[in-house]
């Protein structure tokens, strides 16, 4: 073997461990459905099909560049189909695209199939559209208190007054940090996390209405719960209480996302040295190899 060969297979051990190491933040489970809405009325026209197509393949086109979507496509003179979707916005443009279009097939062929109206949610993106007349042109208020879904997780088993103080607290930050964002929040707050988003074009005022409903409802109905998801039509929020957790450790400014992992930064760690140790061992092969060629 020459000098040529050795380096590549340098080259080859060292790719494969960098596979092995950690990609930034990633968001497991994105295409898992959390609900779905369908219309019982369906479609009786092929013209209708070819419309709902040609907008789940803008949506395809569009979710490449963008988290969040609307349009419209026309039936005929009367009628047309305006859509959206929304991707969580924390989502990278890839994460976002492959939530979308893991999501449209689904909800053409098995889960709203023919349905001239659907909602589908996975737990990285949603897509909602509609069958509207051209002529209708009352101004629908918003929808602001219209609950689609909720999970309430486990109820807390120890220290319930004290959980209850944290959550009033945390849920507080929340409210405050919404209004006064992008229409997404994320903090973690001692040892609780948060999130919640609204959805694209709604206004800050509406939005903080919106996530105020959703924050009263986890307060009522998942009171004791020590994780909840609360979906409404124009935004949502979730949170995940970590009772083990070091919280005034790992406590963060509300709103900034941590970017300082210990464990993915072990991995790194662990993983150049083995690079390094490979590397070492393959040089040390090929002096042998050069001195031995020397000899004869």
């Amino acid at each position: 073997m020459n000098v040529s060969q050795y380096s590549t297979t340098i080259f080859f051990i060292s790719y494969t461990f960098l596979l092995f190491l950690p990609s930034s933040e990633p968001i497991s489970n994105y295409n898992k459905l959390v609900y779905k809405t369908c219309s019982t009325q369906t479609f009786n026209h092929q013209s209708y099909s070819q419309s709902l197509n040609s907008l789940f393949q803008q949506f395809i086109t569009q979710s490449s560049q963008y988290k969040f979507f609307k349009t419209n496509e026309a039936i005929n003179d009367d009628t047309f189909i305006s859509g959206f979707f929304q991707c969580r916005n924390d989502f990278t443009k890839e994460d976002c695209f492959a939530c979308v279009t893991s999501l449209l097939p689904h909800i053409s062929n098995t889960l709203c199939s023919d349905s001239t109206s659907a909602r589908v949610q996975l737990q990285g993106c949603y897509v909602q559209y509609q069958t509207e007349q051209f002529q209708e042109t009352t101004i629908h208020e918003s929808e602001n208190n219209n609950m689609f879904h909720k999970i309430c997780g486990v109820p807390v088993v120890e220290y319930y007054f004290e959980f209850k103080e944290l959550m009033n607290e945390a849920f507080m930050i929340l409210e405050n940090g919404i209004v006064n964002s992008d229409g997404f929040y994320t903090m973690k707050y001692k040892k609780v996390k948060l999130m919640a988003q609204c959805e694209g074009d709604l206004r800050s005022c509406e939005c903080g209405e919106c996530v105020g409903n959703a924050v009263m409802v986890a307060k009522e109905e998942c009171s004791s719960s020590v994780s909840a998801e609360i979906y409404f039509d124009k935004c949502f929020i979730s949170y995940t209480y970590m009772p083990k957790s070091n919280g005034d450790a790992n406590n963060t400014v509300p709103g900034a996302r941590r970017k300082n992992n210990p464990q993915k930064l072990i991995a790194i760690i662990v993983g150049g040295g083995a690079i390094l140790f490979m590397g070492l061992i393959v040089v040390s092969l090929i002096n042998s190899r050069l001195k031995k060629d020397d000899y004869e």
